[in-house]
């Protein structure tokens, strides 16, 4: 009676395949045993060698590499000098409005300045004229009169002067504001544009 108990080893992709035979074995038997399994090991030898074979690796090509690097790269830079050059053109705008609103300012501040000025001196002389009056009235009923008269006007050259304040204000704060808004509408624009 023979008992075979077969076993199945992978080397490096090559399959080995052994039969151990029981000891009661034949001599013969063992040589065909042997022999088979050396069969078998030569196919799957041939087996592994064809898979080798037909395994393709993708080739990598260095030069291509470069090229595409050197080339994404090179679109990087100009893109680069690209934004660089709108900055330095909008910080230049930029400070340019800035001086002119500066300017612009100062101007506006001399002249809303002078108009207080002018008020106040107005104010002082009105205030110096009704004192002489009330100095020169001879009845209480000349003094209610002057003083009311005297209210009535400065409440009427307040109301001017008030006008007179806003209007200044309002032609100043537009003055001011104009070349920053233009430096703003012009930057919204290009924006857009982008």
């Amino acid at each position: 009676m023979v008992h075979r108990t077969k076993n199945v080893a992978l080397h490096k992709e090559i399959a080995y395949i052994s039969t151990i035979v029981n000891e009661t074995a034949t001599a013969t038997g063992r040589q065909a045993a042997i022999a088979k399994d050396r069969k078998m090991a030569k196919t799957a030898e041939k087996t592994a060698a064809e898979f080798m074979e037909n395994i393709e690796f993708p080739s990598f090509d260095a030069t291509k590499a470069t090229d595409q690097f050197r080339a994404f790269a090179e679109k990087g830079v100009e893109q680069s000098k690209e934004a660089y050059a709108k900055m330095k053109s909008g910080a230049e705008e930029t400070q340019k409005a800035l001086e002119s609103t500066f300017e612009n300012a100062k101007a506006v501040s001399g002249d809303l300045s002078l108009k207080t000025i002018s008020a106040f001196r107005d104010n002082a002389e009105a205030g110096f004229a009704h004192l002489e009056a009330l100095l020169g009235a001879k009845t209480l009923a000349e003094v209610v009169e002057l003083q009311t008269s005297f209210l009535r006007k400065r409440v009427e050259a307040g109301v001017e002067q008030a006008k007179d304040f806003q209007a200044a204000a309002s032609k100043a704060a537009e003055k001011v504001s104009t070349p920053m808004k233009s430096v703003f509408e012009k930057a919204v624009k290009e924006l857009k544009v982008a």
